[in-house]
């Protein structure tokens, strides 16, 4: 009885054994499709998907499909123009350090680029973006000085000559324009923006120092910057203030009178400092306007362009880059 009842068990766990191999089995295969992985698309499918991104303005979705593509189809010709779309990408979504950083990182896998050009005066072109005009500068320089095309040294001669106008340095800019080659400089009517510039002397500006003096007579500095508001008020305040300071010594109340003349002589001496910082103000004002002006004037783009054979190509339009 007892080796028949050991013979039924056995029966049964050999039966639980079969079905729990027969359940786990192709798990068991290291060549089952579950431990690979699984490609959802192919390589023009994940460039389209980035691209389509990037048309619709999705710039930092589309960064991440570019780099999708890149890690998948490492060897696909158009790893070139992916890993540029990654920097032109961050560049139209505002992101200007993640984009110079990520044209440097084109720049240093393709140096021999068609795209090498472009992307390098986008370099510069966000740096004028993030306010960093003097680095900017620099860049410009490097390129010109790195240029093998006169067009090229050109195009970045004229754009650093705008920035030297941006930062109020107009004989560095008239230098600048002036190394502009002879056979481009009637395209970038050099001879009409040298004639306006030269129209920067007439601009009227007012004299910090003679500002400063003015305001000895509360408003008066004011009144010569052409700020009437506050000319008025500087005087009425100061006047006030030492009116009522005389009152005080006048009856005999020397303390309240000294601590309104301590109040006065910091009322008096931000008369004069507001003086002087006006006419900064209004010769900043004006200069910026005369910029303006010149833009308004010399409305020249200067960008690349592929032409019918997808090769880069100078173009110029009517609108300044920057």
């Amino acid at each position: 009885m007892t080796a028949r009842r050991l013979r039924i068990a056995h029966s049964r766990l050999l039966s639980i054994i079969l079905f729990l191999g027969c359940l786990f089995a192709p798990l068991l295969h290291t060549d089952t499709v579950l431990a690979e992985p699984v490609m959802i698309t192919d390589a023009d499918g994940q460039f389209q998907f980035a691209e389509q991104y990037f048309r619709a303005g999705e710039f930092f979705r589309a960064v991440g499909e570019y780099e999708r593509f890149i890690y998948f189809f490492p060897d696909d010709p158009r790893k070139e123009a992916a890993t540029h779309k990654i920097g032109l990408s961050y560049f139209k979504g505002k992101k200007f350090e993640q984009a110079i950083s990520a044209f440097k990182a084109f720049l240093a896998q393709f140096p021999l680029s068609e795209l090498a050009t472009e992307t390098r005066f986008r370099i510069c072109d966000s740096l004028v973006r993030m306010g960093s005009l003097l680095k900017a500068v620099k860049c410009l320089t490097g390129i010109a000085e790195a240029a093998l095309d006169t067009d090229i040294a050109d195009r970045a001669y004229y754009l650093r000559g705008w920035i030297y106008l941006e930062l109020d340095d107009w004989e560095d800019a008239a230098e600048s324009f002036e190394l502009i080659s002879k056979k481009n400089r009637e395209r970038y009517r050099l001879e009409d923006l040298s004639r306006e510039m030269s129209w920067k002397g007439d601009i009227k500006t007012k004299s910090p120092a003679v500002a400063g003096i003015l305001a000895i007579i509360p408003g008066a500095g004011h009144l010569y910057c052409g700020r009437y508001r506050d000319a008025t008020v500087a005087f009425i305040l100061n006047s006030a203030m030492m009116y009522a300071a005389y009152e005080a010594f006048d009856h005999g109340q020397n303390c309240l009178g000294g601590l309104i003349t301590i109040f006065e002589l910091g009322f008096y001496t931000g008369n004069i400092y507001s003086a002087v910082g006006s006419a900064h103000k209004h010769n900043r004002a004006v200069n910026k306007g005369f910029l303006e002006y010149l833009k308004q004037n010399s409305r020249i783009t200067l960008g690349l362009r592929q032409d019918a054979h997808k090769r880069q190509a100078p173009c110029f339009s009517c609108q300044l880059m920057f």
